[in-house]
């Protein structure tokens, strides 16, 4: 019999699970969906089937679950699974958790390591006809894009001989998804590679180095011309961990270093660019324009989730990201980055017209927390923001309703950028279920052309994607 889980801020409220597989094959919409709207999205995110070992959790260690709409001729359906893992798997045979996935040696002894393959609980991604379930410390993980059904880590006919990023970047010219991976080889090493799959599937490049330090590096950018490997100071230390101290900590004093390398180089070509302690969980696009690299990201003054290396927890403030813009002089001596907030509000999640990854772009989209809203790592607004004219409009929920990450649809293939449809997960908190929410991405402020209705919620959780019907 499965046990109560913890009193817990990541198990109660929306972050609880749901702990429950369904099918729904016909969604009751309020408006009309765009009947140009055909394919699937998939939103991936933490829903652990048996409270964790201890009282100990985390928002990250839980199992993967995906939810996928598939939209045709103005209708959506639903349906939701767990990505079998082996680890989901031994712990549905012994109807326990059996590993804390943030402390490897905090194991049960029926935990059988062979073939383990994380929680596959952080992103998706569809390319080169496969879908593909992403956490950053293991190999993808395969399902079926229509059923859902489990089909195992993909290592690209054992090419892949490190774990992958939970986010790729799909070069919209070539179709190549570029990679990476830290703590490559032992455990919390310095070791990071970086490798490219083109548009067949086929892993053509890949390669390893060495970074600064040993850091959680979670996301990374590549422009036309350039890859750009971020190392912010939330170091990874073993030696702390079996002293008991946090495994994962900030640690300031070692500074932000920012690697470059040419995209048509190596790993060998790498420029290292020093700069003050800040912390990025996910970046909005970059490009390389003359002999600048222009990113824009969402910055923490310190990083949000963790605590510092003695355990003690940050200033929540500081823990708050906001829209920046980095400019990185190639040609400069100096190897310091020009830095300037866009926005004042908060927000993450940022996405744009992927049609326009890696180029100058005008359009970027984001869950924004703009006034009142549910206290932790929630949001109430869906903000578009015009790179242009350097405005933002935004759609608000009410103060008891968060949004996730919003995904850019576009209307036709060939369609101007920007022109297109967001989707987006919206809990009703006063009713304590879920929404789909889709939007104008032109007229974010008029609010959801129409609202596909759940009569469960979707627990909060991390990213989604879109494949095309077509």
């Amino acid at each position: 019999m499965t046990k109560p889980y913890p009193n817990h801020d990541f198990l109660n409220g929306n972050y609880a699970p749901i702990r429950m597989e369904c099918d729904l094959n016909d969604l009751v919409v309020e408006g009309e969906i765009p009947k140009e709207i055909f394919g699937s999205y998939y939103r991936n995110g933490p829903d652990p089937q048996f409270p964790p070992m201890g009282n100990e959790y985390h928002w990250f260690a839980g199992d993967g679950m995906i939810h996928a709409f598939h939209f045709e001729n103005g209708k959506v359906s639903y349906k939701n699974r767990w990505v079998q893992t082996s680890k989901w798997k031994q712990e549905r045979k012994s109807g326990r958790s059996l590993i804390n996935p943030l402390n490897p040696m905090d194991v049960d002894p029926d935990w059988d390591p062979e073939n383990e393959d994380g929680t596959a609980n952080t992103s998706i991604i569809f390319h080169a006809g496969k879908l593909l379930a992403l956490e950053e410390g293991h190999l993808p993980f395969e399902l079926d894009p229509i059923s859902l059904e489990s089909k195992g880590s993909q290592n690209f006919d054992n090419k892949l001989l490190s774990p992958m990023t939970a986010h790729p970047k799909i070069d919209p010219l070539t179709g190549h998804m570029h990679g990476f991976s830290y703590t490559v080889g032992d455990f919390f090493s310095t070791r990071m590679s970086y490798f490219v799959i083109d548009a067949k599937g086929s892993l053509v490049k890949y390669e390893e180095f060495d970074a600064p330090y040993s850091s959680m590096v979670h996301d990374f950018m590549v422009t036309s011309e350039h890859v750009i490997f971020p190392i912010f100071p939330l170091s990874m230390d073993m030696q702390r961990a079996m002293e008991g101290k946090p495994p994962i900590a900030w640690e300031p004093d070692k500074g932000t270093h920012i690697g470059v390398m040419p995209k048509d180089g190596s790993v060998e070509d790498i420029k290292w660019y020093t700069d003050d302690p800040c912390f990025v969980f996910h970046p909005m696009n970059a490009y390389t324009e003359d002999n600048k690299i222009i990113a824009d990201v969402m910055q923490f003054e310190e990083a949000p989730l963790f605590p510092h290396a003695d355990g003690s927890m940050g200033d929540p403030k500081k823990a708050e990201a906001k829209l920046n813009r980095w400019e990185i002089d190639l040609s400069s001596n100096s190897s310091n980055i020009k830095k300037n907030y866009l926005d004042g509000d908060l927000g993450e999640f940022p996405k744009v017209d992927e049609r326009y990854a890696m180029m100058k772009y005008r359009h970027g989209y984001y869950a924004a927390g703009i006034g009142d809203h549910i206290p932790g790592t929630s949001f109430n607004s869906i903000a578009h923001f015009d790179h242009t004219s350097g405005k933002k409009q935004f759609f608000k929920l009410s103060e008891n309703d968060a949004v996730g990450e919003p995904v850019f649809i576009p209307k036709k293939e060939d369609s101007e950028e920007g022109e297109g449809y967001l989707i987006v997960t919206a809990y009703r908190g006063e009713e304590n279920r879920s929404d789909l929410l889709i939007l104008d991405a032109q007229n974010v402020e008029s609010g959801p052309l129409a609202t596909a209705k759940l009569p469960h919620r979707i627990p909060f959780g991390f990213h989604g994607n879109w494949r095309s019907g077509n």
